[in-house]
């Protein structure tokens, strides 16, 4: 089964849609949405479209810049029906595919385990609620991904921080080098790039004194 969005808020929070954010942290959230929405499920072509309009700065000496032209370009080779095949052989495979992208694996080597119950705890401090129709753990990276999104809309930079600490700092980072050595990944590997520098991004950005 393929994971679709777990929140309430359908998984994304557009940029737009948070009131007096820094533009950072409108560029912050629709990351997050974006590499929720890639990791959630193969893009279809409308996905794809807004790849190959991705507007990147200067790719020299920054490897954030890189990662966004590398994703444009991959975005223009991939075709939806290779993507499918792709995403079940990365994430779903025939019993389970090559990665297993969940905190709770990812941290202690299991399924449903403690990072899931504090996870579970959290989410209802913030009011995010699981979709009654999705049966996925809400640790999944891409709803972690969604999740993020929304923390970034709803609390100051201390709430975020402890957000990431808690939840992404202690694994997804690995996930996304690990989905980049991955031995079906092709379009992926650009997904992977992309979250790798962005968790180092991040880590810098909310290190920042307010």
């Amino acid at each position: 089964m393929q994971p679709e969005s777990i929140t309430s808020q359908e998984g994304t929070t557009p940029a737009a849609a948070i009131p007096h954010a820094l533009e950072e942290d409108l560029l912050r959230a629709g990351t997050y949405a974006l590499l929720g929405t890639l990791l959630a499920a193969p893009p279809d072509e409308g996905v794809l479209e807004r790849l190959r309009g991705i507007e990147a700065g200067a790719a020299e000496g920054d490897g954030l810049a890189a990662s966004w032209q590398l994703l444009k370009q991959a975005g223009m080779n991939a075709r939806p029906e290779e993507l499918e095949d792709e995403y079940h052989d990365l994430f779903i495979g025939i019993g389970r595919g090559e990665l297993v992208p969940y905190a709770s694996w990812y941290l202690t080597g299991f399924l449903m385990e403690r990072p899931l119950a504090q996870l579970r705890q959290d989410l209802a401090r913030y009011g995010i609620e699981a979709r009654a129709d999705v049966s996925e753990p809400e640790d999944h990276v891409a709803a972690l991904c969604e999740s993020m999104a929304v923390v970034i809309e709803r609390a100051d930079g201390e709430g975020q921080q402890a957000w990431f600490d808690t939840h992404l700092a202690s694994w997804m980072e690995r996930f996304f080098r690990d989905l980049q050595q991955a031995r079906n990944a092709r379009f992926y590997r650009a997904v992977g790039l992309l979250g790798e520098q962005f968790m180092q991004f991040e880590r810098q950005y909310l290190a920042l004194p307010a």
